[in-house]
Protein backbone atom coordinates (compact mmCIF):
# COMPACT_ATOMS: atom_id res chain seq x y z
CA UNK A 1 0.00 0.00 0.00
CA UNK A 2 0.89 3.55 -1.01
CA UNK A 3 1.14 5.71 2.62
CA UNK A 4 0.77 9.58 1.60
CA UNK A 5 0.73 12.36 4.30
CA UNK A 6 0.58 16.06 4.31
CA UNK A 7 2.14 18.26 6.42
CA UNK A 8 0.26 21.34 7.92
CA UNK A 9 1.57 23.77 10.54
CA UNK A 10 -0.63 25.08 13.02
CA UNK A 11 -1.46 28.20 10.98
CA UNK A 12 -3.30 26.22 8.52
CA UNK A 13 0.11 25.96 5.95
CA UNK A 14 1.13 22.94 4.00
CA UNK A 15 4.38 22.53 4.98
CA UNK A 16 5.70 19.08 2.78
CA UNK A 17 4.59 15.95 1.94
CA UNK A 18 5.35 12.29 2.11
CA UNK A 19 5.12 9.52 -0.05
CA UNK A 20 6.46 5.92 0.95
CA UNK A 21 5.57 2.40 -0.30
CA UNK A 22 4.21 0.65 -3.69
CA UNK A 23 0.39 0.22 -4.20
CA UNK A 24 0.42 -3.56 -4.98
CA UNK A 25 -2.67 -2.99 -8.04
CA UNK A 26 -0.35 -4.88 -10.74
CA UNK A 27 3.36 -6.04 -10.51
CA UNK A 28 5.87 -3.45 -10.19
CA UNK A 29 6.36 -1.79 -13.33
CA UNK A 30 2.88 -2.36 -14.87
CA UNK A 31 1.27 -1.22 -11.41
CA UNK A 32 -1.51 1.92 -12.48
CA UNK A 33 -1.94 3.60 -9.03
CA UNK A 34 1.56 3.43 -8.42
CA UNK A 35 2.21 5.65 -11.96
CA UNK A 36 -0.50 7.82 -10.62
CA UNK A 37 0.82 8.64 -7.44
CA UNK A 38 4.09 8.63 -8.86
CA UNK A 39 3.75 11.36 -11.03
CA UNK A 40 1.69 13.35 -8.78
CA UNK A 41 4.16 13.36 -6.31
CA UNK A 42 7.21 14.51 -8.64
CA UNK A 43 5.51 17.01 -10.91
CA UNK A 44 3.93 18.70 -7.38
CA UNK A 45 7.75 18.54 -6.20
CA UNK A 46 9.15 20.05 -9.60
CA UNK A 47 6.31 22.47 -9.77
CA UNK A 48 7.28 24.12 -6.72
CA UNK A 49 10.51 24.90 -8.41
CA UNK A 50 9.47 25.79 -11.95
CA UNK A 51 6.23 27.12 -11.01
CA UNK A 52 6.27 28.52 -7.60
CA UNK A 53 9.70 29.81 -7.60
CA UNK A 54 10.56 27.85 -4.43
CA UNK A 55 13.34 25.35 -3.91
CA UNK A 56 12.05 22.68 -1.61
CA UNK A 57 14.07 20.12 0.17
CA UNK A 58 13.60 16.68 -1.65
CA UNK A 59 15.16 13.57 -0.53
CA UNK A 60 14.15 10.23 -2.83
CA UNK A 61 14.93 6.77 -2.62
CA UNK A 62 13.52 3.79 -4.09
CA UNK A 63 9.69 3.65 -2.97
CA UNK A 64 10.19 6.79 -0.75
CA UNK A 65 9.53 10.95 -1.04
CA UNK A 66 10.03 13.37 0.70
CA UNK A 67 9.27 17.12 0.24
CA UNK A 68 9.20 19.98 2.56
CA UNK A 69 8.87 23.56 1.96
CA UNK A 70 11.13 26.28 2.61
CA UNK A 71 9.58 28.36 5.80
CA UNK A 72 9.24 31.61 3.43
CA UNK A 73 7.26 30.29 0.99
CA UNK A 74 4.69 31.86 -0.58
CA UNK A 75 0.80 31.32 -1.74
CA UNK A 76 2.25 29.63 -4.76
CA UNK A 77 3.49 26.69 -3.22
CA UNK A 78 0.42 26.62 -1.28
CA UNK A 79 -1.68 25.83 -4.73
CA UNK A 80 0.91 23.62 -6.00
CA UNK A 81 0.40 21.26 -2.59
CA UNK A 82 -2.99 21.92 -2.76
CA UNK A 83 -3.06 20.15 -6.36
CA UNK A 84 -0.81 17.34 -4.27
CA UNK A 85 -3.76 17.22 -1.89
CA UNK A 86 -6.63 17.54 -4.37
CA UNK A 87 -4.92 14.70 -6.10
CA UNK A 88 -4.06 12.16 -3.30
CA UNK A 89 -7.80 12.35 -2.01
CA UNK A 90 -8.95 11.59 -5.14
CA UNK A 91 -6.48 8.35 -5.84
CA UNK A 92 -7.26 7.02 -1.95
CA UNK A 93 -10.99 7.24 -2.81
CA UNK A 94 -10.72 5.89 -6.31
CA UNK A 95 -8.38 3.21 -5.27
CA UNK A 96 -9.04 2.59 -1.51
CA UNK A 97 -7.31 -0.44 0.01
CA UNK A 98 -4.01 0.38 -2.29
CA UNK A 99 -3.65 4.66 -1.25
CA UNK A 100 -3.75 5.94 1.95
CA UNK A 101 -3.83 9.44 2.62
CA UNK A 102 -3.74 11.69 5.19
CA UNK A 103 -2.82 15.05 6.62
CA UNK A 104 -0.74 15.71 9.89
CA UNK A 105 -1.22 18.71 11.62
CA UNK A 106 2.20 19.81 12.85
CA UNK A 107 3.03 21.08 16.15
CA UNK A 108 5.53 24.11 15.75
Amino acid sequence: MIRARLYISREGRYTGYTVTGHAGWAEEGSDIVCSAVSMLSIVCCNALESAAGVLPKAEMDKGHLRVTLPEDSGRDAQVVLGVFRQGMQDLSKQYPGFVAYEEIDMEE
